[in-house]
């Protein structure tokens, strides 16, 4: 009975153990199926993946060349930054200037001998081509710079003692120093100086709520053109030539440039005729005109408007209700004997209370007149006849920049309260301040005749500003070589006499010009030695031109 038991309990071992034995086989076998089933599923996937890797690269690929965005917006190329920022223009700073300094660069190390330097003409940068700084303004700058040096017993011997006394005002009414932020709309008591300068100049009391200070005129205009450009059917009208700073914001902002043509027989006078004309062509392609630039004395032309034709101006804007920005930083650089400058706002006012509703955008800087101060970024404008509301708005995009720099306030301040007669740095300003004057006017005068005795050369003498705006015949033969190179003939013309006679100008197309016709804008910033040479380097390299081209 044992061992059949026995027996029995052995033979279901075995069984189970037979059976666990299939099981596992069967097991192993369901594994090497899923695997290769797996593997072929793999291999499937893997080939659908190249396909969708392909497929979405080529998707990539066309949406990066269209107008859509692309896929990968973080990874920066050309093609999709903002195009407004590729189409904006700026010739004084372009690609002549970059080629102009490469070659003062190799001249400086030796590697090019042919001149002894280039006579940068392209921008008004005075003291970049040698015009000394005002005294009296860097004396201040630099006891407030460093207020230690009040300190020093000699510092009487150092300073006049009205430097003294203004860079202790400045230092005091600063609080908190020249290296904090100052209020958004400027320093309260350089804000106070700009309002009784204006009065002071118009015969008007100016309200220091409706002036702002800025980094330069540049910052004031790019402010007030982001206040009133909306959209691409918002018109501006921009006098041809002009300056590129106008065309280019108005290129960024997505507004529409609506040319007037200055009239160059009239030595680049500004006829309502014209603005009639292009306030009629506009209107009829429905763009909104919001305003008017007039530039005062121009640039690049250097003319001056007298009273008659800024009233013809202030008339027009009001029949069309337009908003007239005034761009007045040149208004110290008059040099014709019977012209002077008169602000368009005086010119408002005189006008009386029937033109109140003109509204009215002024503005003036430190980097032009006499001063020169470009890297010091200093500059203030004035709204006149404007909303409260809309001021409110203008303040708080001034806010976006946190405030204007503090020393180039100061200077802004020291620009509209200079030195007092009884005062001992007085002699010495206006000596240095006519001494400025006086060399740009006979430089002004000595280019102009050096120019039109070059032959196609012809130009205007500059009744103020910093520029002179040439017209230049370019012979039929090098018109077509530049337009076979896809190069404007002016500025092929320009980028010739930087390479061959080593002068930095600006070509016309620069700054706009009538079709078919070719300028450029030279400054007469640099010493009369310097200009003597560029005309005469300029000279022969146009007279090879001539010959050559005939």
């Amino acid at each position: 009975m044992y061992r059949k038991q026995q027996k029995y309990v052995m033979g279901r071992e075995l069984e189970a153990k037979n059976y666990r034995n299939k099981a596992q086989k069967a097991k192993n076998k369901s594994q090497i199926l899923k695997s290769e089933k797996k593997e072929a599923n793999d291999g499937y996937n893997y080939q659908n993946e190249i396909i969708n890797d392909k497929l979405i690269y080529s998707i990539r690929e066309l949406m990066r060349n269209s107008s859509y965005p692309s896929l990968n917006l973080n990874n920066l190329n050309i093609d999709n930054i903002n195009q407004r920022v590729r189409d904006a223009q700026y010739a004084v700073r372009g690609e002549l200037v970059t080629i102009a300094e490469k070659m003062q660069k190799d001249i400086n190390e030796g590697k090019r001998t042919d001149f002894e330097k280039i006579v940068f003409c392209n921008i008004g940068n005075p003291h970049a081509v040698g015009q000394k700084p005002i005294s009296f303004i860097r004396q201040v700058l630099s006891i407030v710079e460093y207020p230690e040096l009040l300190n020093n017993p000699n510092i009487h011997l150092l300073y006049p003692e009205d430097v003294i006394l203004r860079a202790k005002e400045y230092i005091i009414n600063t609080k908190n120093g020249i290296g904090a932020y100052s209020n958004s709309q400027g320093f309260d008591f350089v804000v106070k100086d700009v309002a009784r300068f204006i009065e002071e100049r118009d015969g008007y009391k100016a309200d220091p709520k409706n002036i702002f200070l800025t980094n330069g005129a540049s910052e004031g205009i790019q402010m007030f053109l982001n206040t009133i450009i909306r959209n691409n059917m918002d018109g501006v009208l921009l006098p041809i030539p002009q300056y590129p700073l106008y065309s280019a914001l108005l290129t960024l902002l997505g507004g529409t440039k609506v040319n007037y043509y200055l009239d160059e027989s009239k030595g680049w006078g500004l006829s309502i005729e014209e603005l009639n004309n292009a306030v009629s062509m506009a209107r009829m392609k429905d763009v909104n005109i919001r305003c008017i630039v007039v530039i005062n004395p121009g640039n690049p032309t250097g003319k001056c408007l007298d009273v008659e034709n800024m009233k013809e101006i202030i008339k027009f804007c009001q029949r069309e209700n337009l908003i007239l920005i005034a761009d007045e930083v040149y208004q110290e650089n008059v040099y014709a004997e019977d012209m002077k400058f008169t602000s368009f706002r005086k010119v408002l006012l005189d006008m009386g209370e029937q033109f109140s509703n003109v509204q009215l955008f002024s503005c003036h800087s430190i980097s032009k007149g006499f001063l020169g101060e470009c890297g010091q970024r200093g500059g203030y404008f004035e709204i006149m006849n404007i909303d409260g509301e809309v001021r409110d708005q203008i303040y708080k995009l001034a806010c976006t920049r946190l405030c204007p720099n503090t020393l180039g306030q100061l200077v802004v301040s020291m620009m509209v309260r200079p030195p007092k007669e009884d005062e001992l740095s007085y002699e010495l300003y206006q000596m240095e301040k006519n001494s400025i004057l006086n060399q740009l006017k006979e430089r002004s005068i000595m280019l102009t005749k050096e120019l039109n005795n070059i032959p196609g050369i012809s130009c205007e003498r500059p009744q103020g500003a910093m520029y002179i705006f040439p017209s230049v015949e370019l012979p039929s033969k090098f018109i077509e070589e530049a337009e076979k190179m896809g190069k404007k003939p002016d500025f092929l013309w320009a980028k010739h006499m930087l390479e061959e006679a080593g002068v930095c100008v600006i070509p016309g197309s620069g700054f706009g010009q009538k079709p078919g016709t070719y300028h450029f804008r030279t400054t007469f910033l640099a010493d009369q030695n310097s200009l003597k040479d560029a005309v005469f380097r300029m000279k022969a390299v146009h007279e090879k031109l001539l010959k050559q081209y005939a």
